[in-house]
């Protein structure tokens, strides 16, 4: 018997029944598959192998690629001109915000100072996927479902420049040599590629749109482009995430009937969607909890305080409705697979932290991936744009 297919069917099944038992329990969708996961990966019953979760990579490569696209069909001109910066700023503020306190209170701790930057640089990143479910799955509308599509979207390149930046002073702290300027120039270079990439791609994908009539075709088209723009993403180094999210921006502005498009997509991701997040539960390591410890415990909650605090002050000075000022912070709390990427890139940067940078991120997914949707969800309904 094909043990993936058997694993496949598996995940597909418990992860429908967690769904089930997640909305009974008027907790979103999210929340269930990771459960789900949880129950069948390593930590626990060991039914899901360490080995058959990266068989499924290409699933969740696919699934992170849809998700960004999707939220990139949000960044239609016509948004901007009515909403202005404010977005951008907010995105900022909230990243930045995570990043200062969780270094700060890091120092005031007495961290070794690379420690506390790298430490604080991947705090700043958010997980769209979780959010954007959460919000797919509601139906939510309003300006803070508006503007949190687009922060989380924006997060993406305000981590990759934080994390950039942090990595660049704290190379320079550790070795005393390399060039600065190169160094710092790197961040910005990977998200001019991934953008540049995007748009073209973006800008490509409407002529088979267009040739090609019928809703089939059409998802052929989807997932060919989708697939594409995160191989050549990999294939230069660039963000896929990033990228995928500029070719749906770019498409969206010049296909007029770009939604459409994006309801046929959403026709083959709900089970997609549900692998990925089984499998991001299965991934989850409980054994790693009892080495939280101090500096575990302020990036946990001190990162928490600086993303509400930094999306309310941004909120408030870009003069943005009160629910966003009062709501927006709570939406921006899971974090997923961009924070593990970074920590195992942090792993070079300051190698004789690597054991505790990668226990505290493994925590922080754990925990802010069960609490963060039903947060996101709450927030939500309290601004009323949930019905």
């Amino acid at each position: 018997m094909d043990t993936i297919l058997t694993d496949l069917a598996i995940m597909l099944l418990v992860g429908l029944i967690f769904e089930k038992i997640a909305n009974k329990l008027k907790l979103p969708s999210v929340t269930g598959y990771l459960a789900a996961g949880l129950l069948l990966g390593p930590s626990l019953l060991k039914i899901v192998s360490v080995d058959i979760i990266s068989d499924f990579a290409i699933i969740s490569n696919l699934a992170l690629g849809f998700i960004a696209f999707s939220v990139g069909g949000e960044f239609k001109l016509s948004y901007f001109r009515r909403v202005g910066a404010a977005p951008i700023v907010i995105a900022i503020f909230e990243a930045l915000g995570a990043m200062l306190l969780v270094t700060g209170v890091m120092l005031l701790f007495n961290f070794d100072l690379t420690f506390s930057l790298v430490l604080g640089a991947i705090a700043t990143a958010t997980a769209a996927a979780s959010t954007i479910m959460v919000v797919k799955e509601y139906n939510a509308k309003g300006p803070v479902t508006e503007t949190l599509l687009s922060v989380v979207a924006l997060d993406d390149a305000v981590c990759l420049i934080s994390f950039g930046f942090a990595v660049t002073i704290a190379k320079a702290i550790a070795t005393g040599s390399g060039s600065m300027v190169a160094m710092l120039l790197e961040p910005f270079g990977q998200i001019l590629g991934s953008l540049v990439t995007g748009v073209v791609l973006g800008f490509l994908m409407k002529f088979p749109i267009i040739w090609v009539k019928n809703k089939g075709g059409q998802l052929s088209v989807i997932i060919a482009f989708v697939a594409l723009t995160i191989a050549v993403a990999d294939l230069f180094g660039f963000s896929s995430l990033l990228t995928c999210m500029a070719m749906g921006a770019m498409f969206a502005n010049v296909y007029v009937e770009s939604d459409s498009i994006v309801d046929v997509a959403d026709e083959i991701t709900p089970p997609l969607y549900m692998i990925f997040f089984v499998i991001s539960g299965a991934e989850l390591d409980v054994s790693v909890l009892p080495t939280l410890g101090l500096v575990g415990m302020i990036y946990i909650v001190f990162r928490v305080v600086g993303k509400i605090s930094g999306a309310a002050i941004a909120a408030k000075i870009m003069r943005a409705p009160a629910t966003v000022q009062k709501y927006l912070g709570a939406t921006l709390i899971p974090q997923e697979g961009v924070a593990i990427a970074l920590a195992l890139l942090a792993e070079d940067v300051v190698p004789e932290y690597a054991i505790q940078i990668r226990a505290i991120v493994l925590c922080g997914t754990f925990i802010y991936g069960m609490i963060g949707p039903a947060l996101t969800k709450t927030a939500l309904k309290r601004a009323g744009e949930i019905d």
